[in-house]
């Protein structure tokens, strides 16, 4: 049997890095992608392909692709859409540039790998596009407008491509995680230090209040926090079934938050949101 291949990308920690293990584990090709140079070279000593992949910047979509192509001779079985960060943030306070530069990295070069992907898939007759949805892109949750108005961009794109993608072979997947142990609030702080200019803001108490402990104080884990087997278990599933389903609920919060917004009065889940 071919061993069948899969380009996983933000895997230097958390989601992808257990991912990727999970799956070579279980006989897969794995192409473990990350954006710093750096941890591609760790990920190849652990036995990896670790093409570098850094979603804001379309040539090395390009040539990240064209490496993991010409490795298996110009097939892919899966891409699984992983990497993204946080810039947290009071929505008045979130510069639009911003804005536009978490867009370029967890939606645009996110569309940009799927198209490069497809045509392979419809010319080998099979493949599975898997993108890492979040409960932020079912509900929102305030101080995380950026984040939030990303995902919830790309639970309508992944959305869309799944129904359009049903004459075809393609299988399209949707995995919503809740909290999962991973690196994403420390690496939101550079992006939080650059953009938010949060003395000068009318809600600076509450930055200090609130935002502030959160980002800089290790309170350990956040309720319903699952650690990141938890999604590679799942995402096992959405490879490897004959019939993966379209969307898959990962950690408490998710099934809770899901359920909510279909129960509740758009006032009442207002309510219940900011009560955080």
């Amino acid at each position: 049997m071919t061993t069948r291949s899969i380009l996983i990308t933000g895997c230097s920690s958390g989601i992808g890095h257990d991912a990727a293990h999970g799956l070579k584990a279980r006989g897969w090709r794995v192409f473990a992608a990350c954006r710093q140079e750096s941890d591609c070279e760790r990920l190849r000593a652990e036995g990896f392909d670790s093409p570098r992949l850094d979603y804001s910047d379309p040539a090395s979509i390009e040539s990240a692709l064209d490496e993991v192509l010409t490795a298996t001779g110009g097939t892919l079985d899966a891409l699984f859409n992983n990497g993204a960060y946080a810039m947290p943030g009071a929505s008045e306070d979130l510069p639009v540039q911003a804005l536009r530069e978490i867009f370029e990295a967890n939606v645009f070069g996110w569309h940009d790998l799927t198209r490069r992907v497809i045509p392979v898939m419809r010319a080998q007759g099979h493949g599975r596009i898997i993108n890492h949805g979040s409960v932020l892109g079912l509900v929102v949750a305030p101080w995380r407008s950026a984040y939030n108005a990303t995902k919830h961009a790309t639970e309508a794109l992944t959305d869309t491509l799944r129904i359009e993608m049903r004459d075809t072979p393609i299988h399209v997947v949707t995995l919503n995680t809740g909290p999962v142990t991973s690196r994403i609030r420390v690496n939101a702080i550079p992006h939080f230090e650059r953009w938010i200019d949060w003395k000068a803001s009318p809600r600076k108490a509450q930055y200090e209040a609130k935002l502030l402990k959160r980002l800089y104080e290790d309170r350990g884990p956040d309720t319903f926090e699952l650690p990141p087997s938890a999604v590679t278990a799942k995402l096992v599933h959405a490879l490897e079934s004959p019939r993966p389903r379209p969307r898959y609920y990962i950690t408490t919060a998710t099934w809770l938050m899901g359920g909510l917004r279909r129960l509740l009065t758009t006032r009442a889940m207002d309510w219940l949101v900011a009560k955080g």
